[in-house]
């Protein structure tokens, strides 16, 4: 979406139109299309309305009812945080006695809504100008909650005393200002010193604020945490959403950590000292046990697949590949648990000879820490029986092997 789009949106009549849409149905769009162009409205204003409906139902699943009220891009809404999530990030602030928060980066204005929402002062930042117009739409029930138009880079830092109760959050830009894919999405970065603010940058902003936190990517490494900070890896339903990096009085545990969210239950935390005194991985294929366990990915993404290790008395397959195997029955609501039927060297035609012997047709394929396919693996497979497995295809020490499991 371009400046000129959102602009119509943002007037009266336009605002107007977009908040007396039905709900987005897509088998209906060409239709309600042309209804509006019957009754008068420009196309270019037709076409700006009707993507933001569809966008605010996309935003449903991050927003609830609040999507119906707020404006989006493409980009702006798959990068924004989720709103569970931006509340927690908004309640370190608040027991670290933070009044102001300069939300540096704010993209759509997602975390600084629950900002804004716990009373915080906010001062937002975002450097794509339609953006920027988005955040403040998003933002206009709060009066003290400002955006600006403008560089991270460029906005003065408080110091010394002034620092006390003052806050920074930094959402570094992840994408690049290149063409943009089919779905209007422009294209992801990957290096540290390639994201906006750089990472050299952000350190340098905690130095000057000690009350900062960075939302990063779950790949970020684990070498590049820095001395005395947490860096926390947040799933949501499974999917790992972000690594936050906290500094000064927002760090609660100084280390690796790990925060499993659902939708109805209480998250679960997870730290490094979890982990502590786990046994290490296999080291032969026949020490497998009756069991497999798979965690959480925020567990994995943080290194601290040993916390389930100990608590099941079992033994990770391999070093980093999250998988753990014990002969012990532990529920545990952040691990998948299943029942070993088979495990062997991963070797195609005896995995092929075992599903036909066993009258399996169907296979869900999983994989971690080996260079397998597992659609190019499913359909060399050719079963044809009526049985269900999962197939694990992973590594134990060093070596590609195949587990066949079942939910236990």
């Amino acid at each position: 979406m371009d400046l000129a789009s959102i602009s119509l949106l943002v007037g009266g009549e336009g605002w107007g139109l977009l908040q007396s849409l039905p709900a987005y149905d897509p088998a209906t769009e060409l239709a309600l299309q042309t209804r509006l162009r019957d009754a008068g409205f420009t196309a270019e204003l037709v076409s700006a309305a009707l993507t933001q409906s569809r966008l605010r139902a996309r935003g449903r699943d991050k927003f609830g009812e609040f999507a119906e009220e707020m404006l989006f891009t493409p980009d702006g809404l798959e990068q924004a945080t989720r709103l569970e999530v931006a509340a927690r990030h908004a309640s370190r602030y608040l027991r670290a006695e933070v009044r102001v928060v300069h939300d540096l980066g704010c993209g759509i204005g997602a975390d600084a809504m629950a900002f804004a929402g716990l009373d915080l002062g906010v001062r937002a930042v975002e450097m794509h100008d339609v953006t920027a117009v988005v955040a403040g739409v998003n933002l206009r029930h709060w009066p003290d909650a400002v955006v600006t138009h403008g560089r991270a880079e460029d906005v003065p830092m408080p110091a010394g005393e002034a620092t006390r109760h003052t806050g920074l959050w930094l959402d570094p830009a992840r994408r690049t200002r290149g063409p943009a894919d089919i779905n209007g999405r422009s294209r992801r970065v990957f290096s540290l010193e390639a994201i906006s603010p750089t990472w050299r940058q952000v350190q340098d902003f905690a130095q000057t604020v000690p009350a900062t936190g960075a939302k990063l990517s779950p790949a970020f490494p684990h070498h590049a945490v820095p001395p005395g900070t947490e860096a926390a890896w947040t799933s949501w339903a499974g999917d790992v959403v972000e690594c936050a990096v906290w500094w000064g009085p927002l760090v609660q545990t100084v280390g690796r950590t790990a925060t499993v969210c659902r939708a109805g239950a209480p998250p679960v935390v997870l730290v490094e000292a979890d982990a502590e005194g786990a046994p290490g991985p296999l080291v032969r294929l026949d020490e497998m046990g009756s069991l497999v366990y798979e965690p959480d990915r925020a567990i994995i993404r943080a290194g601290l697949t040993g916390a389930l290790a100990r608590l099941v008395d079992g033994r990770e397959l391999d070093s980093g590949v999250g998988y753990v195997t014990s002969d012990r029955a532990v529920d545990v609501s952040w691990a998948h648990r299943y029942r070993v039927l088979e495990a062997m060297p991963w070797n195609l035609k005896a995995l092929r000879a075992w599903l036909r012997d066993h009258d399996v047709g169907r296979v869900t394929i999983k994989k971690r820490g080996v260079a397998l396919d597992p659609e190019t693996v499913r359909k060399q497979l050719r079963s044809k029986g009526a049985d269900e497995v999962t197939l694990i295809l992973t590594r134990v020490a060093s070596q590609p092997q195949v587990i066949i499991v079942q939910p236990a």
